[in-house]
C-alpha cells in the first residue's frame, strides 16, 4: 500500500465530508488512517503457506482437535466498516496436525483483508483444511457487524453466525454434532 497516496486520498476525503483537514485534532490524521489500513489490510500481503512456515507436524492423532473464541476482527466490503467478534475451529487429522498458532494466524491472515463473513468462513476452512489433508473440518464463526449497528438497521445486538463444514464434518452428523457441542461449552 503507498502510504503517501493513502494520505492524500484521506486528506480529500476529509475536505468532502465538510471538514478542515488544517485543523489541529485532523492534522496527523491522513498519516494515522494510511498506517491503520496498512495494519487491518496486512492480510493482502501474507499467504497462507508465508503463515504456515513449515509448522505442519506428523501426528498419529486422529481425534477431533478444536480451538475455540479466536478473536477475530474484518472489514465489511460493503462499507469498509469493522466486524468482528469470534472464531471456532475445529479438525479431524489424518497423519499431520497444525502448530496450534498457526490455526490463530490463518484466521488473521483472511479476516484483515476487505472480507464478508459467509467467504472469510469458507477460506478458512478450505485452507486448514488442504494444508493438512483433514479428515475434515469445522469453522463457525459469531461477529457483529458495524455496518449493522452504526447505520441501516442499527440493531445493536444481532450477531451473525456463519459455519463450514468439510470432510468428516459434512458427511458424518455425529461428528458434526460433536464438534457444535464442543465449541459450545462453558469451561
Amino acid at each position: 500500500m503507498n502510504e503517501k497516496n493513502v494520505m492524500k486520498l484521506v486528506h480529500e476525503l476529509l475536505i468532502e465530508m465538510g471538514e478542515d483537514p488544517n485543523r489541529e485534532g485532523l492534522k496527523k490524521t491522513p498519516l494515522r488512517v494510511a498506517r491503520a489500513l496498512e495494519f487491518l489490510t496486512q492480510g493482502y500481503r501474507a499467504t497462507p503457506k508465508d503463515i504456515i512456515n513449515n509448522a505442519v507436524f506428523q501426528s498419529e492423532a486422529n481425534n477431533m482437535i478444536i480451538v475455540r473464541d479466536i478473536e477475530t476482527y474484518s472489514l465489511c466490503e460493503h462499507h469498509l466498516l469493522p466486524f468482528y467478534g469470534r472464531c471456532h475451529i475445529g479438525y479431524i487429522p489424518k497423519k499431520k496436525v497444525l502448530g496450534v498458532s498457526k490455526i490463530c494466524r490463518m484466521v488473521d491472515v483472511f479476516a484483515r483483508r476487505v472480507q464478508i463473513q459467509e467467504r472469510l468462513t469458507s477460506q478458512i476452512a478450505h485452507e486448514i483444511m488442504h494444508s493438512i489433508d483433514a479428515e475434515g473440518i469445522g469453522v463457525v464463526i459469531e461477529c457483529r457487524h458495524l455496518c449493522e449497528m452504526m447505520r441501516g438497521v442499527e440493531k445493536q445486538n444481532s450477531i451473525m453466525t456463519t459455519s463450514s463444514v468439510l470432510g468428516s464434518f459434512r458427511e458424518q452428523p455425529a461428528t458434526r454434532s460433536e464438534f457444535l457441542a464442543l465449541i459450545n461449552r462453558t469451561v
